[in-house]
This record gives C-alpha cells, structure tokens and sequence, in this order.
C-alpha cells in the first residue's frame, strides 16, 4: 500500500492550497482517512479525518471554517483544501488511512495504518 501526497508549497498568508493524497492498492473506501500535520520542534498532530462513506467530517478546531477535506472514490483520492493560511499552518503535511479508525480516535496517529511521506506547506510573507 502506498499513499502519495502532494501538493505543498510556499504560500503567502491568506492564500489556498489543496494537498492531494493518492492511495494504491487497496479497497479505498474501507479507511477512514485523515491528514495531521507536524510543526518544526511539535508533535505531530490531527488536521481532518473523512469517515469510510464520506458523509463524516471532522477537524481540529484552528481548521474548521478554514479547511476541507474530501475524496474522490474514482480516483482513490483524498484532498485537502486549505484556504485563508496562516504562518501557523506551516508544517509537513501527512495524510493516514486506518481500517479500524473509531470516532474516539480520530485524533490519534497510532490507529491509522498507512501514511503517506509528507508535504511541505510553508506560509509565509
């Protein structure tokens, strides 16, 4: 299984960016999948997560209103559209699929199964 993101970049404030995440080799529509990001000196943490069917939706609290995530079974494709960045969302970018994802564990990188290598977001004057 590989997961391949992309899409990062340097960014001014207030601009968009959509990161893509596309998975090989599996039954695409039996993950949850999510996007963490990790800070330069932090932890790694939660972002979005995108419920099996697609009808769930769930953010950190500094994405809602600012970001969306989404997926395109066709494609094996999750995205996430980030819009109005602040230089706090700076971080590399990582989308996850987990099979035995519960909604209590959303938040929790070690219930995910497959991680993609990461995306670079910078934003930046």
């Amino acid at each position: 299984v590989q997961l391949q993101a992309s899409g990062g970049g340097l960014v001014r404030p207030g601009d968009s960016l959509r990161l893509s995440c596309a998975a090989s080799t599996l039954t695409f529509s039996r993950y949850v999948k999510g996007w963490f990001r990790q800070a330069p000196g932090k932890e790694r943490e939660f972002v979005a997560a995108i419920s099996r069917s697609g009808s769930n939706t769930w953010y950190e609290d500094s994405a809602k209103g600012r970001f969306t995530i989404s997926r395109d079974n066709a494609k094996n494709t999750v995205y996430l559209q980030m819009n109005s960045l602040k230089p706090d969302d700076t971080a590399v970018y990582y989308c996850a699929f987990g099979a035995g994802v519960i909604i209590s564990a959303l938040r929790d990188a070690s219930a995910y199964d497959y991680w993609g290598q990461g995306t670079l977001v910078t934003v930046s004057s």
